[in-house]
């Protein structure tokens, strides 16, 4: 009751100062508002959680403080602007849109389980798929053209006309069952949009899932003899000014513990060694994807020094893994405290090499 009366007392009392009607009843609406905006009874409109409309009439700027909970407290007057949690998470649940509220974005998922191909697997995080699909028991996800279908007869009905057996690039690498394919964003926008939409209900970092042009994305399948099967990719970006080689990176959660991440990440390498760069991993890195990065910087490091007789530099060993300076030294720094004794290899570090953030 204090509530609603200290929102009827602020409504009155912006009415008041606004329209200095003397002979008007406070809390009423003028006779000559035509929008009939203002409540009969000078209540604000209430949801059926009990929080405040912040579309109600009023006029003026908001004069009042929002609490923790999202309740506002009276104020000196104008319109009262509140924030409803369970208002918020609803759009954040069907709207598909990443800027609603950071806060949340990261930690509400609107997917449940998602099938792709004959595999089912748990959503991780929240994806801004499209409304209609917010609160679908299973998505259905065709693994060949990342279509997305709602129930399972509508994506038997799709399987019967995709013609699309592998992904819409070119094959650059094949090797027994594993190949590679090179996808072009600006050429393919609705295939990738799809791929990073299905990528973000796994990535609890990735934002950008719209804007497809500026990269290429090189994605990893299983080939049998009913076409290529998505195993995982990564993208990057065509112009890189910091060098990065990797802009996302996802194995897919039914290949994951299957060495094909650290597959994933050397093929990245051998493609700086192609264009004769060093190359790094957009930072920061998931949590995750950091330990994975550990752990192949590490092999491939002292692999290299074991097999190396004379005397090696920071520079040298850049130059053979097309790792960059910053990396192998954070590497450095990790096996270290591994207790890992890489001062047996003869190995001289150079105190100008820049650190860098993880």
């Amino acid at each position: 009751m204090l509530r609603k009366a200290a929102i009827k007392a602020a409504h009155e009392a912006s009415i008041g100062k606004k329209r200095k009607v003397v002979d008007q009843v406070p809390g009423t609406p003028d006779a000559d508002d035509e929008d009939g905006e203002g409540d009969a009874d000078g209540d604000a409109d209430t949801d059926a959680d009990g929080d405040v409309d912040m579309s109600q009439g009023g006029g003026g700027k908001s004069g009042g403080a929002e609490t923790p909970d999202g309740e506002a407290e009276g104020g000196g007057g104008g319109e009262i602007a509140t924030f409803s949690k369970s208002r918020e998470i609803e759009k954040l649940r069907t709207q598909g849109s990443m800027t609603q509220s950071h806060s949340e974005v990261s930690r509400v998922k609107n997917l449940d389980r998602i099938a792709i191909g004959r595999h089912l697997v748990e959503a991780w995080y929240f994806s801004p798929y499209p409304v209609e699909y917010a609160h679908t028991p299973i998505l259905y996800v065709c693994e060949f053209c990342l279509g997305f279908w709602a129930s399972e007869k509508q994506i038997e009905r799709h399987r019967t006309k995709c013609t699309l057996h592998h992904p819409p690039g070119n094959e650059i690498y094949r090797h027994e069952e594993i190949s590679f394919f090179e996808i072009d964003g600006r050429k393919q926008k609705t295939w990738c949009r799809n791929l990073c939409l299905l990528s973000k209900a796994f990535l609890d970092h990735k934002t950008l899932y719209y804007d497809v042009d500026p990269f290429l994305y090189y994605c990893m399948v299983s080939r049998d003899e009913t076409g290529c099967h998505l195993i995982g990719y990564f993208s990057k970006e065509k112009e890189s000014a910091e060098n990065y080689n990797v802009a996302c990176i996802l194995t897919l959660p039914q290949y994951q513990r299957m060495s094909y991440g650290k597959l994933l990440i050397e093929f990245s390498y051998e493609l700086s060694k192609k264009e004769q760069k060093l190359g790094s991993p957009e930072k920061p890195l998931s949590d995750l994807g950091l330990l994975s990065y550990r752990a192949y910087w590490a092999e491939i490091i002292v692999d290299l020094l074991v097999n190396t007789k004379d005397d090696i530099t920071i520079d040298e060993i850049a130059n053979r893994t097309a790792i960059v300076h910053a990396d192998i030294m954070h590497t450095y720094v990790i096996t270290h405290s591994l207790h890992l004794n890489l001062t047996d290899f003869p190995l001289r570090l150079f105190a100008d090499v820049k650190s860098s953030s993880y």
